[in-house]
């Protein structure tokens, strides 16, 4: 079953090589080789046709694609080659005469070398076609995003129950960190970030040594990635109800009510932008969308970041099957920031939203620590 799922992932691909005009397409990203194959490991690259596939690796994975996709054909490359040299040598064997490369990874660098390294082809740079495929999840894909989900909120419990004054950002980012892995998944999906009190109007906080008993509150970003596909939360923390300035409960209604008009505005067919307008309109009129300072939201899967881009002006066309967050947060210098982030999955109707945890101000505006 598993198999078959990569396959048919793989035909839908040749479907749009043949759309594009190529014989061949090299795929060169790990991540995009992960999708369409099942291997886990890295400098390897794919070269898929209408009439051949073929995963050109090295010894150091031998046995590791004989576990994951058996059923591939497999090229290991001599030990004093590079993958372009071995490529150099197989793709002019393979009767094809015009080859596409992935054009937003490939290096100028390796593009240049596998021009010299089989003069005879044609070269033809293509944009995302894999990626466009990556955008609607299948129904494997959804099992790992929920599960991923699941390994991030098991994860925060922990932190919750486990929080202390005298813990700093940076001993609960690496707290965090194991966190994750004790809760199931592989590592965190990125850096965890930790910001206690008016250091949360920074949106990508650096961390410090700052500690939880320094202000009555803190926003925590994290995720958790399984073998391929991750997570992204955000949520406030208040860790000391008596010091909260009524005005941060404010803001913080504001935020999720700006978050509640987003997952209402998301169906298929909107355009990713007029989603994010309509939560700037929300807060243009509460006077906030100033301090509103990046997009709603990204698509989530295989990396943390990836389509569509859910921000002002994005042209992305929503459809069933994507997943991405909705994160809008309000930041205002030398008082605090607020974001509130879920993932969700659009369905035919509207979207579903995957996280779980609690984000009623009723909830969320108590003491965290004992």
């Amino acid at each position: 079953m598993i198999n078959e799922q990569f396959a048919q992932r793989r035909q839908r691909l040749v479907d749009s090589i043949r759309n594009a005009g190529v014989d061949l397409l090299l795929v060169n990203n790990p991540v995009n080789v992960s999708y369409l194959t099942n291997f886990s490991g890295d400098s390897s690259w794919l070269a898929i046709g209408p009439n051949r596939t073929l995963l050109v690796s090295d010894g150091r994975y031998t046995e590791q694609i004989r576990e994951e996709c058996p059923e591939l054909e497999t090229h290991i490359r001599r030990t004093e080659q590079t993958v372009i040299q071995a490529l150099g040598e197989i793709l002019p064997k393979l009767g094809v005469r015009n080859v596409g490369v992935e054009a937003t990874f490939l290096t100028l660098a390796e593009f240049e070398a596998l021009k010299d390294a089989a003069k005879s082809l044609s070269w033809s740079p293509q944009k995302k076609l894999v990626e466009k495929l990556r955008l609607i999840k299948d129904g494997s894909e959804l099992e790992q995003i929920r599960q991923a989900i699941d390994y991030a909120e098991k994860a925060h419990a922990m932190f919750g129950t486990s929080l202390r004054p005298g813990d700093s950002e940076k001993e609960l980012t690496d707290a965090m960190e194991s966190h994750l892995r004790r809760a199931g998944a592989s590592h965190s999906s990125f850096p965890t970030i930790v910001a206690i009190g008016d250091h949360s109007a920074l949106p990508h906080a650096p961390t410090t040594n700052r500690r939880v008993e320094e202000a009555p509150f803190l926003l925590l970003d994290w995720g958790a990635s399984g073998r391929f596909y991750k997570s992204d939360i955000t949520r406030m923390l208040v860790t000391g109800r008596e010091k909260v300035e009524s005005r941060l409960e404010k803001l913080y209604t504001v935020v999720l009510t700006a978050q509640r008009r987003a997952i209402e505005a998301v169906r298929p067919g909107i355009k990713a932008g007029d989603i994010d307008a309509a939560v700037r309109s929300y807060l243009s009129d509460e006077g906030f969308n100033e301090y509103f300072n990046h997009g709603l939201g990204h698509g989530i899967g295989m990396q943390v970041h990836e389509g569509p881009n859910i921000r002002a002006k994005s042209e992305d066309v929503i459809e069933a099957g994507m997943v991405f967050t909705l994160e809008p947060g309000v930041y205002l210098p030398g008082f605090a920031g607020v974001r509130i982030e879920d993932d969700v999955l659009v369905t035919p109707d509207g979207c579903e939203v995957l996280t779980h945890l609690s984000k009623e101000p009723g909830d969320v505006f108590h003491p965290t620590l004992s």
